[in-house]
């Protein structure tokens, strides 16, 4: 352009690069206290074990809809991830193998997680004695009220997001409790090893494992005792 040698500036007509957005939605843990809430909410639900679960294991939403009742050991209080259900354009909802070694693992249960599988597996017991042969057996721990699997989009409209709502706290994804798990350990001074093992992470590296200053000041700690993971 300067010298003249071509008659208009060619970049004009091209679009300018788009910034580089983080591909990571934001995190939003609970706060302990929010936790609380939800739980003292869900209190007495259909899927109060559920919920539990998702804050004491920090298990990924379909592992916990893919439990099975013989991946879980109620004398023993541990569970063991074997599957996990997922949806798909071409198979719709199907069973899947967690695909890394540390996602198929083992967990210990806490003393709530314990006694809320238990009164989950009385009234699962008690809705399979009323529905007689229109039960649908599939073995899971978290199923419909005909025994089928829960589909991922029934649980966040039909109950978690009004659960939410029902509690007063932020409106945030199913996953966001897994951060609130891991959060909580750390609030408790558990070994981020033992975290990573739990969570089912092959290591504890910069990119999951992230201190993040102002979420922990909504958790009230300093930002050591926060960890980001996937």
């Amino acid at each position: 352009m300067r010298w003249g040698l071509v008659p208009r500036n060619v970049t004009e007509a091209a679009s300018p690069p788009k910034l580089f957005r983080d591909a990571r939605k934001e995190i939003q843990p609970l706060t302990r206290e929010q936790a609380l809430v939800l739980l003292e909410t869900v209190r007495g639900g259909r899927l109060e074990a559920l919920y539990v679960l998702a804050l004491t294991t920090g298990l990924r939403e379909g592992e916990l809809l893919g439990l099975r009742w013989q991946d879980v050991n109620l004398e023993g209080a541990t569970l063991s991830v074997r599957q996990q259900l997922t949806r798909t354009r071409k198979d719709g909802l199907c069973f899947t193998t967690p695909k890394s070694p540390r996602s198929r693992r083992s967990i210990k249960l806490t003393r709530s997680a314990v006694e809320a599988l238990k009164h989950h597996r009385a009234a699962q017991n008690e809705q399979r004695l009323k529905l007689g042969t229109l039960w649908q057996d599939s073995g899971l721990v978290f199923t419909s009220v005909k025994g089928t699997p829960l589909d991922v989009a029934n649980v966040t409209y039909g109950s978690f997001r009004p659960l939410l709502e029902r509690a007063g706290v932020p409106r945030i994804r199913f996953h966001d409790l897994r951060h609130t798990c891991a959060t909580l350990l750390l609030l408790r001074n558990v070994n981020p090893k033992i975290g990573q093992e739990m969570l089912g992470h092959a290591n504890i590296s910069e990119r999951r494992w992230t201190p993040t200053a102002t979420s922990c000041r909504r958790c009230r700690s300093p930002p050591s005792a926060r960890w980001r993971v996937r």
